[in-house]
């Protein structure tokens, strides 16, 4: 089942389960991917919807920590919630210790050498990483084992 049949399947359901939040988050979910379908010109392929996914993700993220900056807990609980309904259609993330390990396996496929090495490390570990991790955290992860 593709993401947009998904999508159209949550969607009524959360239309018979009068789920306000979860309507709201999968009709954006759904705008976003016939947005991305029109402008390419063609279905999205697997990789491409987990790069909308990614990108309203980060638009959330970006959001909660705006608004946790202007003391605004209430927005950011709601945005919250949005992403909570979004992590439904992602795969599973990697967990902090799968990460590490990509990074080191890259790092010793590129023979990166220190922070000047970042960018052919990134590019690897990108790929594997690409819709099941945090790209900052694995920026992260990335800049600290090439630190040592």
């Amino acid at each position: 089942m593709s993401l947009l049949e998904q999508v159209q399947a949550d969607m009524k359901e959360a239309m018979k389960a009068k789920d306000k939040q979860t309507l709201a988050v999968v009709r954006q979910i759904k705008s976003a991917v016939m947005n991305e379908q029109i402008n390419l010109g063609h279905d999205l392929t697997e990789e491409e919807e987990l790069a909308v996914l990614a990108r309203e993700v980060k638009q959330r993220k970006d959001s909660i920590a705006e608004f946790k900056a202007g003391n605004r807990d209430d927005l950011a609980e709601a945005t919250q919630g949005e992403l909570d309904v979004l992590a439904k259609y992602l795969p599973a993330q990697l967990s902090e210790d799968e990460i590490k390990q990509i990074v080191q396996e890259a790092i010793q496929k590129t023979g990166a050498t220190g922070p000047a090495d970042m960018g052919k490390v990134m590019g690897m570990v990108s790929g594997q990483t690409k819709g099941r991790a945090d790209g900052k955290f694995v920026a992260d992860q990335v800049k600290a084992a090439l630190a040592k």
